[in-house]
């Protein structure tokens, strides 16, 4: 399996870090960037007013999500050299330096597991566990999210010991949910990038049946395997950088990537040879011909690794063995098998009798949207954390998705949706929103070009109704809808005398691996910012 190591320079908390005039004066908190997770820092108050306190943290912390294109990292309860440093220097103010743990072993301030009981259990003194998993649906996070495994391994064996086995008392509930704590306080304080998920699934539910009742089109007869589906199959799955999943339909039914395999084979060749080795053999402009013509630029090379001559050319750079695994883990680790569209007994040779192969590679409509959205996080599977294919690799990827991946309807796709896709006589579309999500759309019937009438309408319909359009977002231009800003996006905001502490418990929830790279102090301003380090390994 192929192995890489990433040193990445994070600003893990550039903040500026107002110190206090005096006791009677607020402490102002002005952090430039977003990033990590958050948590709660409150007052002690009577278990009836937590409910409020748990949603209520969230206008009065800083939002930090994890930026995309970021290195993976993983939380633990430890502090780091930055809460160190910054706990000296406010001793030195003359500032209390009792941190948030030392409070809530006296007493003082309650646990985040404690301020997501209090939440989900809504005033009562037992949560029946599918409340909390209903509550936990509605974020968009999945039961059999590969984060979330301690966290349901736990709840298994726990209700097994229960006098009903089916609710949990507020001791019980926190030994479920300590270990995936920080996940799970992201999720229920709408920290990720689609904050009103169950919103946001239902106009994809809606934008699902309008394009539904479609009867155009006709399924590809001319490999065997294609023909055999019911021209009734439609389906749709969503998957954020987060991880928030959404399906509708027949997204478990097994199908080949046919064409959109190509982008994902073509990221694995500049992944594993660079981008001056790849286009040394392939150009990058559309051939304004028919995906599937064999015919050369004027340099002699096939125009782009999205027809069929440059996907053939791009197949003989790399081994089948690499791909399944570079698709296995852009999908997470879910279903990606494989299905032989020719006869038994077929005398195929080298790369051609590869190329077919991979076309042949089979996903589920829902495995599918997590490899798109592996390229939306930058190359970093949401639902694992692993880094799969280089930035540069996954730049080049959408870029050429963007120009040339949706045959002769690639232009006038570029122009009315504006974001990079792919599309197979299959009937899938894999479709990307850069920093935001990936979708897989499939019904077999196809247009005249080769697309699916269903996926073209269903992704015009999503940039009809949201601003995911390239160039949405122009100054002086109609705004659309924004499902990342449902319920605002604050990013300057003034905490009161708790602040330390909730600072601190930022820092602490930080990995140890992270290491400082520099400190700067600003004595105009009285600042300081703290820039942190992160080396990964991914496998």
């Amino acid at each position: 399996m192929l192995q890489f190591r990433s040193s990445t320079v994070l600003k893990l908390f550039e903040a500026t870090l107002k110190r206090p005039l005096s006791s009677s004066r607020q402490k102002t908190w002005l952090p430039t960037r977003r990033r990590c997770f958050g948590t709660a820092s409150v007052d002690a108050r009577s278990p009836s007013t937590q409910l409020k306190i748990f949603h209520a943290a969230a206008a009065r912390r800083p939002a930090l999500r994890a930026a995309p294109c970021a290195a993976p990292f993983r939380s633990y309860c430890a502090k780091t050299e930055g809460a160190v440093e910054l706990d000296q220097q406010l001793k030195k103010d003359g500032v209390s330096t009792e941190t948030g743990s030392d409070k809530r072993r006296a007493g003082i301030l309650p646990s985040l597991e404690d301020l997501l009981f209090y939440a989900v259990a809504e005033g009562q003194e037992t949560i029946p566990v599918h409340k909390f998993l209903t509550a936990l649906k509605t974020t968009g996070l999945r039961t059999g999210d590969p984060r979330l495994k301690e966290c349901m391994d736990t709840l298994k064996e726990t209700l097994k010991n229960t006098t009903d086995g089916v609710t949990l008392d507020r001791h019980l509930f926190k030994k479920c949910v300590q270990s995936n704590i920080v996940l799970l306080t992201q999720a229920f304080r709408k920290k990720f990038v689609i904050p009103d998920f169950q919103s946001f699934s239902t106009h994809i539910d809606e934008l699902y049946e309008g394009a539904k009742n479609l009867s155009e089109g006709q399924v590809a007869d001319y490999i065997p395997q294609l023909a055999k589906f019911s021209p009734d199959l439609w389906a749709i799955s969503v998957c954020t950088v987060d991880g928030q999943r959404h399906t509708v339909g027949d997204t478990k039914v097994p199908f080949c990537l046919q064409s959109c395999v190509k982008p994902l084979k073509y990221a694995v060749a500049v992944h594993d040879y660079g981008t001056e080795y790849v286009h040394s053999f392939i150009g990058k402009e559309p051939s304004g011909l028919r995906f599937n013509k064999l015919f050369l630029n004027d340099d002699d090379k096939p125009h782009n690794p999205m027809v069929n001559a440059g996907a053939i050319v791009c197949t003989s750079l790399i081994k089948v063995k690499a791909v399944m695994n570079f698709l296995k883990e852009m999908a997470g680790h879910e279903y990606v098998g494989f299905s032989n569209c020719f006869p038994e007994g077929t005398d195929m040779t080298s790369i051609l009798d590869f190329y077919f192969q991979l076309c042949s590679i089979e996903v589920t409509c829902e495995s599918a949207s997590v490899m798109a959205a592996t390229l939306a996080n930058g190359g970093i599977c949401p639902i694992t954390g692993e880094r799969v294919l280089s930035p540069e690799a996954v730049r080049n990827t959408l870029s050429l998705m963007h120009s040339c991946g949706m045959y002769d309807f690639s232009g006038q796709f570029a122009f009315h949706v504006g974001l990079p896709a792919k599309s197979g006589v299959a009937g899938g579309i894999l479709l990307v929103v850069p920093n935001v999500m990936g979708i897989m759309c499939w019904s077999p019937p196809l247009d005249k070009l080769g697309n699916s009438v269903r996926g073209i309408q269903f992704c015009t319909d999503l940039v009809e109704h949201f601003n995911f359009h390239n160039y949405d977002n122009l100054r002086h231009f109609a705004k659309k809808h924004d499902p990342r800003r449902e319920g605002g996006d604050q990013r300057l905001q003034t905490f009161g005398p708790m602040d330390y502490e909730s600072l601190q418990q930022e820092l602490a929830l930080k990995a140890p691996l992270w290491k400082k790279v520099s400190s700067t102090e600003s004595h105009q301003d009285c600042s300081t910012t703290v820039v942190y380090r992160m080396d990964t390994v991914a496998k």
